[in-house]
Order: C-alpha cells, then sequence, then structure tokens
C-alpha cells in the first residue's frame, strides 16, 4: 500500500500565491460557463427552462462560496461542484448529447490545475453520481440515444471509465510535474546549501542590500570585519556601519550601482568610528535584476587592502625617497624638477652641494659617521631651505636643492646654506659629537622649459668651480665654467677611444734616459704614454691622464703601458739595463693590480724582474685607500724593483722613506733645477742622498736640464740622473738608435767624462 500510495500525487503542493492565481481563473472559468449555460438555455426555449433555472440556482452559490469561503480546499470543492453541475446541466440541456459529455473532460483537466486531491476527487464523485444516479432516473436527459436510455448503468460505467481514464492521465502528469519539481527543488536546496556554505563561511566580507541601502544578508567575515552583532537590529542599512567616508567628493558605491547597472569595482577609503583608524577598501559590486529589469538586490564582496595601499605607499617612498637621509631619490628629484621647470610660472634656481674632504671624514671616522653627517646635514638643509623647496640627496655627499624664484634666489639660499653650516653638526648615537662640516656650493638659474639634465650640470659645473677654489664658498654658474668640464668630457672620449682602438697605435710608448754619473751610458729608462689622434697628432699625458684617472680608465691604460714596457725591454735584452713604469694611485689601489703583474711576469720564465721598476709617485702613499706598505711588499716579493717618484714634494718623505720597501728614490726635479748657485738644495740633496745609502736604496736626479746641475750631481755622488740635459723622451725606433750609438761610444752622445778633472763635459 505504502508502494502504492508514493505513486500517487500527493497534491496541495501549490504556493499560496499560484494557487490564489489558478483558482481566480477557474472561477473566472465557471461563471463563463454558468453564463454561457444561460444564454444556451434561453435560446434552446421554454423546455429548457426548468433545468436552467435548477443549474443555475446550483451553480450561482458554488461562486458565491468560491469567493467568500476560507481555506483553500472549501473554495477549490465549491469550484469543483460548480463545474459538475453546470457539465451536468449542460447535459441535461442538449438532452443527453453524447457531445455534451464532452465538457467533463475539459473539467477534469481544468481542476488538475488545484493539483489537490479535494476538489479533483470531489469532482470525480460527483461525475460518476450523476452518470449512475440521474442516468438511472432521468436516462432521457442523460443519455440521447436508446440503448443508454435501455441500459444507463451499462452506458453510466463506459462514460465513468472514460472520464476516469481521462483523470488517470492528468494524475500521471500531476505526478510527473510533482516528481520533476521535487528534483527541482532538491537541486534548488542543494544549490542554496552551497551557496549559503559559500556566502557564510567565506572569509571575503560579503553582503547583500537593497537598492534602498538596506541590508538584507551578511556573512561572518563581513560582521567579525566591521566588527558588527551577529543578528543586526531590523531597518539596518549601509549608512548605519561603523564607516565614515574619508573623501566626501567621492561617489558612494551604492550610487556606482544604480547608475552604471553593470558590475562595478571601486576602492574608498574610510574611517572607522569604533577607533578613528584609517582603512582602504576594494569593493566589487553586482546588481541582481528582475524580469522587468529593476534592480533588486546588489551584492557586494569586500576586501581590505589596507595592508597592501599601506605597502604601496611605502614603495612609491622608497622609489622616491633616499633611504639614508628621507630626502628625495635622484630619480625623483630629475622627476619634480622637470614639472618644475614646464610650469615656467617663475624661474627656478638648482643650489649643488658637496662636502668637503668627506672622504678625510669616512676614513678618519669610520663609515658610521660619515653616515651621521649625511643625515644630520640633511636635516639642516630641511630647515635652512624654503618652504615647497626641492631636497634630494643625488649620492654620496652630494645632494640639490631647487626652488622657484627671481633670479637671485638661488644665490640667497645657497649662501644661507653656508651660513648655517658655520655651526658644526651634531652626530652619533648615544654619545653625541659635533663635528664641523663644510660644504662646496653650485648655483644655477633656468627659465621656461630647459631640460633638468642641463640645469642638474650647470649646478654640478659651478660647484665643482667652487671646491677647485678651496671649498665653502658659492660659485654662480657662468658659461666660462664649462669650458674645463667640456675638456674633460673631451679628454675621456679620447682615452675610450684610444682604448677601443689598437693601444699599440693609439697609445704608444716613448721612453726617456736614465744616465749613470760613473759611467755615462744609459743603464735605464723611464717609459712614458703618448696618445696618437685619429689625424696623427701626439698628445702628452697632460692631455688625457687626469681623465683617465678620475674615470678609472687608468687602470686598463696602466695594464697596457706595463705589458708594453716589458715587451721592449725584451727586445732590447742586454742593450738596456732597466725600464720604469708610472703605477697611479688608482691602480695600486685596484685589488687586481697586483695579480695583474704577477700574470705579466708569469709568462716571461727566465726573466730578471729586477729590470722592472714601478714608480710609485709620493703623493699617492697619502691618498690611497689601501695599505701603501702591505700592497708594495707583496709586488716586492714577485722581484720587481720598487721607485719612490717625485720625493721631497710630501709631508713626511723621510719617515715614507724609512718605512717603505723602497729600492730607488726619484729626487723632484724641483730640486736639482738651479742646484749649482744653491748651497742649501745642495745640502739637501747630499743628506738624501747619504740617507738612501745608509737604507740600501739607490738614487736618481730628475728634472736635469743644464751642464752645471749635471755637474753638481756627479760631484755629490748621485748614481743616476734624467732630464732634457741627456734627452727628452722619445719614440721606441728614435730611443733605440740612441741607445745603439751611446754603446758604440761607450757613453751617452754629447757628454763625455774629464778622468783627470773627474767632471762631464759637453762634447
Amino acid at each position: 500500500m505504502t508502494r502504492l500510495r508514493d505513486r500517487f500525487p500527493t497534491g496541495g503542493g501549490l504556493n499560496d500565491e499560484d494557487w490564489a492565481g489558478r483558482h481566480g481563473l477557474l472561477t473566472v472559468l465557471l461563471a463563463v460557463f454558468m453564463v454561457f449555460l444561460t444564454l444556451f438555455g434561453l435560446w434552446q426555449g421554454d423546455d429548457s427552462v426548468k433545468e436552467l433555472l435548477i443549474t443555475d440556482a446550483l451553480v450561482l452559490p458554488s461562486l458565491v462560496a468560491a469567493r467568500l469561503m476560507r481555506g483553500r480546499r472549501p473554495r477549490s470543492l465549491a469550484v469543483a461542484l460548480g463545474f459538475a453541475v453546470s457539465c451536468a446541466g449542460f447535459v441535461a440541456l442538449c438532452d443527453g448529447l453524447t457531445e455534451a459529455h464532452f465538457t467533463f473532460f475539459i473539467a477534469v483537466a481544468a481542476l488538475a490545475l488545484y493539483r489537490d486531491w479535494v476538489p479533483f476527487g470531489g469532482f470525480l464523485v460527483a461525475t460518476v453520481v450523476h452518470h449512475a444516479g440521474f442516468g438511472t432516473l432521468q436516462s432521457d436527459h442523460t443519455f440521447g440515444h436508446g440503448p443508454a436510455q435501455a441500459h444507463p448503468l451499462i452506458w453510466a460505467l463506459v462514460h465513468g471509465s472514460a472520464v476516469l481514464a481521462s483523470a488517470a492521465f492528468q494524475l500521471v502528469a500531476w505526478r510527473f510535474n510533482e516528481i520533476e519539481e521535487k528534483r527541482a527543488r532538491e537541486d534548488l536546496n542543494e544549490s542554496q546549501a552551497q551557496l549559503g556554505v559559500a556566502f557564510d563561511e567565506t572569509p571575503v566580507p560579503m553582503a547583500m542590500f537593497t537598492p534602498a541601502g538596506l541590508l538584507v544578508r551578511t556573512n561572518s567575515a563581513y560582521r567579525e570585519w566591521l566588527r558588527l552583532p551577529d543578528e543586526l537590529p531590523d531597518g539596518f542599512t549601509i549608512h548605519d556601519l561603523p564607516l565614515s567616508t574619508v573623501d566626501e567628493d567621492q561617489v558612494g558605491m551604492l550610487q556606482l550601482l544604480i547608475e552604471a547597472r553593470e558590475p562595478v569595482t571601486a576602492t574608498r577609503q574610510f574611517r572607522r568610528l569604533d577607533d578613528g583608524s584609517l582603512i582602504w577598501v576594494q569593493a566589487h559590486g553586482t546588481g541582481i535584476y528582475g524580469p522587468d529589469g529593476d534592480l533588486r538586490l546588489i551584492f557586494v564582496h569586500c576586501i581590505d587592502v589596507t595592508a597592501v595601499r599601506d605597502h604601496e605607499a611605502e614603495l612609491s617612498y622608497q622609489v622616491r625617497h633616499d633611504s639614508l637621509t628621507g630626502l628625495l631619490s635622484r630619480k625623483a628629484f630629475e622627476h619634480d624638477l622637470t614639472e618644475l621647470l614646464a610650469d615656467g610660472a617663475e624661474p627656478v634656481s638648482v643650489i649643488y652641494l658637496d662636502i668637503d674632504r668627506f672622504k678625510t671624514i669616512n676614513d678618519g671616522n669610520g663609515h658610521t659617521t660619515g653616515d651621521d653627517v649625511l643625515r644630520a646635514l640633511a636635516g639642516r638643509l630641511s630647515q635652512v631651505v624654503p618652504d615647497g623647496a626641492l631636497v634630494a640627496r643625488l649620492g654620496g655627499d652630494e645632494f640639490i636643492v631647487a626652488v622657484q624664484g627671481p633670479a637671485g634666489s638661488g644665490l640667497r639660499v645657497g649662501n644661507g646654506i653656508l651660513a648655517a653650516l658655520a655651526e658644526p653638526l651634531t652626530v652619533g648615537g648615544n654619545e653625541k659629537a659635533e663635528l664641523p662640516v663644510s660644504v662646496s656650493v653650485g648655483v644655477t638659474t633656468a627659465s621656461g622649459s630647459v631640460p633638468a639634465d642641463d640645469v642638474v650640470l650647470a649646478a654640478d659645473t659651478a660647484m665643482y668651480a667652487a671646491k677647485r677654489a678651496g671649498g665653502n664658498r658659492v660659485q654662480v654658474y657662468t658659461d666660462e665654467l664649462r669650458v674645463p668640464v667640456q675638456q674633460k668630457i673631451a679628454a675621456e672620449a679620447r682615452v675610450r677611444r684610444a682604448l677601443a682602438g689598437d693601444p699599440r697605435l693609439t697609445l704608444p710608448l716613448w721612453f726617456q734616459p736614465v744616465v749613470s754619473t760613473e759611467t755615462g751610458r744609459i743603464v735605464g729608462a723611464e717609459a712614458l704614454v703618448r696618445m696618437r689622434t685619429p689625424d696623427g697628432e701626439i698628445l702628452s699625458p697632460f692631455h688625457f691622464i687626469e681623465a683617465a684617472e678620475e674615470t678609472g680608465l687608468i687602470v686598463p691604460l696602466g695594464e697596457h703601458v706595463l705589458r708594453t714596457a716589458v715587451e721592449h725591454l725584451l727586445q732590447w735584452s742586454d742593450r738596456l739595463g732597466y725600464i720604469s713604469v708610472n703605477v697611479s694611485p688608482r691602480q695600486l689601489a685596484e685589488p687586481d693590480f697586483v695579480p695583474m703583474v704577477e700574470s705579466v711576469l708569469a709568462a716571461l720564465p727566465g726573466f730578471d724582474r729586477s729590470r722592472l721598476v714601478l714608480e710609485i709617485t709620493e703623493t699617492a702613499l697619502f691618498t690611497s685607500a689601501v695599505d701603501v706598505s702591505e700592497r708594495l711588499n707583496a709586488l716586492k716579493r714577485l722581484g720587481v724593483r720598487i721607485a719612490l717618484d717625485d720625493f721631497g714634494t710630501g709631508y713626511s718623505s723621510l719617515t715614507w722613506l724609512k718605512s717603505l720597501p723602497a729600492d730607488i728614490v726619484k729626487l723632484d726635479r724641483s730640486f736639482v733645477a738651479g742646484l749649482a748657485e744653491d748651497a742649501r738644495k745642495a745640502s739637501i740633496i747630499e743628506a738624501v742622498l747619504w740617507l738612501a745609502r745608509s737604507l740600501g736604496m739607490s738614487t736618481i736626479a730628475e728634472g736635469v736640464e743644464e751642464q752645471a746641475d749635471w755637474e753638481a750631481l756627479r760631484t755629490a755622488g748621485c748614481p743616476a740622473v734624467q732630464g732634457y740635459f741627456f734627452s727628452k723622451p722619445l719614440p721606441s725606433p728614435e730611443f733605440e738608435a740612441m741607445l745603439l750609438k751611446s754603446i758604440e761610444r761607450g757613453t751617452f752622445e754629447g757628454v763625455h767624462l774629464d778622468e783627470t778633472m773627474g767632471t762631464a763635459v759637453a762634447g
């Protein structure tokens, strides 16, 4: 029985809205049917008045009951009985015509719309009663043919079976609809359950609200995020949220959705009303529209992007600001300066600063103190410059300021910076210390859309002019100041071109002889680099060495000189005792310098390494950033000899002479020129010669240009000399020819020794 029952429709499953619609339709149809019967009965004539009155008398109460009774089933049952009476009345009015019975089939299909057993079953019962009972009592008004009138029960069974068969198919369709609806309802429930879990359990704050702003649904993440209670009070709207808009000019999310009619993403900043903190919210909103196109609901999920925006702001700050001082970075300054120049409202003055002797501060006090100085200077600058000025650290110890104003504004700011630095800077951590600092300042002023790079370069040029003038001063840029800069740039370009070509041709070596005072023979030579320009002009080192030193190109240039000098020494074999090569401070400071020299020598098995002399200028000893003694000892271990060049021009010559592993001392030309007429110079040279001999060193006098000086040096016992008195530096072919003649003559050409007098005489 249970299985059989489960195969029949349940019934009564319509919701109130759908039932009301169907009941209203059937009630109207019943009323129309009653009107039709009335008109049809009147058309039939007087013979049908009785049946018509009976039918209307029974149908009319059914219509009234269908409208006024309470409860769905009593009202639907009234309609069902009304249809049964109407169908029976129509059959009676038609005198039992078979075709009139079709109305019962129509009524069965119509009452199936209720999908309820009470009206449907009531109609079927009424139909059976009509056919069986009324057919027996009034067979002529029920069945319109003889056989049926003779055997009414049989034909009542036939008609009833047909109606029941029709009803059975309605039940089947009804049941199938219920099965499909149940499946759809289960799918819907599952989908809603999934949606509910996805909505309620997702960690992303989500909410639904009406176009009026009424919150319909929120998930736990949304309530937790905004610190709302689990149960919101009735009538709670988005205007009741504990947030206030920071920018009142921004269009609200609700208004955006209503106007856009499409998914919207917007980021807004809000202030929490509970603790006053600022948050950034990225809201993604989607409108849910009805069939009529009206906006019904707005679904929003929110992402708190405060951390992301803070991180972006921090990155933007780091990009635009120097990490050490907090001032603008070079890139940000150039960008803002470009905009400032493009504005063109007023002239723009750029003030370029560089700390004087900052390397001494770093070396003497440590890099931590150097960083403290940079931070303290940045703070002092920020206090001195006018409001709205651009202040940046370009790198190292260089700072730059840009201000708008009349042409004299930059000079006033520059002088103000110097005045502010008259007071020492306070540096250090727990133990504060005051450190005097001075700066070199360059100032330039530009108007109109001038390239920012040109303005900065002009201020930089003026700053270097101030530094060359002694520092701690302000220099205003003029076009004349650019000439040395242009020369330096041209010199650098020349060196780069020469190194990029064949250095043997573009950077040839010239040689100046070193002559023994005892024999008058050439005992060595100093290798000096020259530059051959594309048009064949030969340039002295004055035109390019300084640029090579500043740019670091001296390192590859020095390696070329060393390798080429050794090649010439091998070429001249035993005809020349040694060759000396100058080493710049920049080369000496390179960690790869000693390994480079070692690699050159390692490629020459059997070579007497003492024939290679490396000349170190005395000033390099003071400016080098490395341990000079350690570096020179490493060179000495390779077997080369060390010469101390320009001796006597430094501050602690005797101290260095005693502590450094030098083999040769080269007297500076300032001690040699006019030696024969200056007794004080002669005394100094004699003292240096004695000291060098006592330390096991040899001595060479440079810059000998007069015969009297040559004779005085020989008399004093100086072992060797060099200078224009003998020869200026010569290209290698000419030097080789001079070397061969010196060997053939047994003495240097143009000089011979007077054995009786002990002096050299010009030949």
